[in-house]
């Protein structure tokens, strides 16, 4: 279970701290492989290399004119830092106001976007290369795995591995990093970078432990992970083509705390060819209830979708988006599109979003329910999709072995009702949907029994506030689960059954003596699962009047149906103070 430091550690790493660890341009050099070494600098002082990487030539008017008083290009065209560095729009939009706020650049808003969107085409990161962080620009906490304990120490410790993950870099332009970070924040040297010297009475390390300082760990395992070329940069570059999405786009997705929902995007593309106006509309079955957005969006180096939306119809509840921040990959065919919509102060709130193309044939989305029980009869069933023909038989539908359609109560072009039977014998697992030729993968479960829950998120975070500062709040969620064939709870084969309507209550995590932290972080909302954090302090009834920070346990319990024993899951849940000071980027397409 990750302790209270860990969290706050980790929720801090991905925005607060993020100024700690300026990724590009600062301490402009001469040469993209000279590093300006603060004198305080002991062991952290890498060597400058004796070879010189090929840069990247920059061809852009824009960024030659704005940018070429201190990175200056050389006979090749290559400037110094920019030429030797590829990365996320993210990081590219936080390079650039760096240099306004920081360095006095300049610089028209109009023109910023511009030379955003040029150095994210330009000198930008393949699909392949940004997928596995694409987690960091979707604002979704994880736990990271890290490769070892010492890149922990020596990055981890300050910000999320993911934020230098998204940059590629020389291996100069590594090294001047790790530079620049002793030179803005020397003790990071000396807490962080360096191995503590042994003490009197130390067991020696065990055989074949990697002696070297934790900051040249890491510089090893960037220089490997985040190096500057690559075939998957140079092959997508070269077939990198204008996105072409104007049109009609089926939505399906899940928010935490409604459940799935579906829907429609219309996409219209403005006179730049890579920026987009949309009107979007979703319902939740659940509730019925539909969500309708306008906004515009951006597609940066070929793939990288980012959206801002405002809602027509938003409600007044804290998890109702009023301003949605749109992250989302495309596919290559540009035919799909995949990632999180989110808002909230600490874009807690948010939803998994699945996103192709219309066309003319039958599509099928998915089902509005997650699962059925074996046994069960006359379950009423909702399929979503795009194109149903008007005319429709039994025949048309197929929900896997030992699930019959027994009746259509109902059908349009876009929603087929249906009623269904579950033999008793119908084996537990996942079962596809389709529809004539249409096909929905594992779009719902068989079941025979409900073994457990998990509460979703497993850990979370969350924030007091007040005034001037926000409430984060934190959305649960109880996910069922079945056993599966072995019979064993925990293991890859069980059964995920979807969100179940349970019952929730705080429990104190015992941490110290007197723990008294369920009475003063907030509420739970036993019916929705939504915490709603409590005022930032000092509190008077506390003792030490200290603030009403604290861990609790969030746990359900549902009782399912025809069985006489209830289930429980429980989630761990650390509320922290609110972050006091921001440096993180807002959306790059405003």
């Amino acid at each position: 279970m990750p302790s209270l430091v860990t969290l706050i550690s980790r929720f801090i790493s991905g925005a607060a701290l993020s100024l700690l660890f300026f990724h590009a341009f600062s301490l402009p050099s001469s040469s993209a492989q000279e590093a300006t070494a603060p004198p305080s600098s002991t062991a952290a002082k890498p060597s400058t290399p004796t070879s010189v990487e090929e840069g990247f030539p920059v061809k852009d008017e824009l960024v030659i004119s704005k940018c070429g008083a201190c990175h200056a290009p050389d006979a090749k065209g290559n400037m110094s830092r920019i030429s030797w560095i590829r990365t996320i729009p993210e990081g590219w939009e936080e390079a650039i106001k760096r240099m306004v706020r920081l360095n006095g650049v300049p610089l028209e808003p109009d023109d910023a976007r511009k030379i955003l969107r040029y150095l994210s085409n330009e000198h930008g990161l393949a699909p392949e290369e940004a997928k596995p962080i694409e987690y960091f620009p979707e604002h979704r906490m994880v736990d990271e795995k890290v490769p070892s304990e010492d890149i922990k120490r020596s990055c981890v410790a300050c910000h999320a591995l993911a934020k230098p993950l998204s940059w590629r870099r020389s291996a100069g332009d590594w090294k001047m990093l790790v530079n620049l970070h002793v030179g803005l924040y020397p003790s990071v040297d000396f807490l962080n970078f360096q191995r503590f010297p042994p003490q009197p009475g130390d067991p020696p390390p065990p055989p074949g432990t990697d002696l070297r300082p934790p900051v040249e760990q890491a510089l090893a395992f960037l220089a490997q992970s985040g190096s500057l070329h690559s075939p998957e940069w140079s092959e997508w570059h070269a077939s990198m083509r204008s996105p072409r999405l104007a049109g009609h786009w089926l939505i399906s997705g899940t928010q935490p705390g409604k459940g799935k929902f579906f829907g429609t995007m219309e996409i219209e593309a403005v006179p730049s060819g890579e920026s987009f106006s949309t009107k979007t509309r979703v319902t939740f079955p659940t509730d019925g209830s539909a969500l309708t957005e306008t906004g515009k969006s951006i597609v940066y180096t070929g793939y990288a979708w980012r959206g801002r939306s405002t809602s027509d119809n938003a409600g007044t509840a804290p998890n109702d988006p009023t301003v949605t921040r749109e992250v989302m990959m495309l596919s290559r065919d540009q035919s799909q599109m995949e990632g999180r919509w989110f808002w909230g102060a600490y874009q807690e709130f948010g939803m998994d979003v699945a996103m192709r193309r219309a066309n003319a044939e039958p599509t099928v989305l998915g089902l509005d329910i997650s699962a059925l029980k074996a046994g069960s009869v006359g379950g009423e069933v909702r399929i979503y999709g795009d194109h149903f023909p008007a005319d429709i038989s039994l025949a048309d539908m197929d929900f896997g072995a030992g699930v019959t359609v027994k009746k259509i109560i109902s059908h349009t072009p876009d929603l087929i009702k249906v009623t269904v039977d579950v033999a008793v014998a119908a084996i537990p697992g996942k079962r596809d949907v389709a529809f004539q030729s249409a096909l929905a993968p594992a779009a719902f479960a068989v079941y025979d029994r409900i073994d457990y829950l998990k509460v979703t998120p497993e850990t979370a975070l969350s924030h007091l506030g007040g005034e001037p500062h926000a409430k984060g709040y934190c959305q649960f969620d109880a996910i069922a689960y079945a056993n599966g064939p072995d019979g064993k709870q925990g293991t890859p084969d069980d059964i995920e059954l979807g969100p179940v309507k349970a019952t929730w209550k705080l429990e104190e995590f015992v941490a110290t003596m007197g723990d008294d932290d369920v009475d003063f972080v907030g509420s739970l909302d036993p019916a929705s699962a939504l915490f709603t954090p409590a005022l930032d302090g000092p509190s008077p009834k506390r003792r030490f009047s200290r603030n009403n920070y604290g861990d609790v346990w969030v746990v359900a319990t549902f009782k399912p149906a025809g069985s006489d024993q209830p289930v429980t899951g429980r989630g761990y849940l650390v509320v922290a103070i609110p972050q006091y000071m921001r440096w993180d980027q807002p959306e790059v397409a405003k």
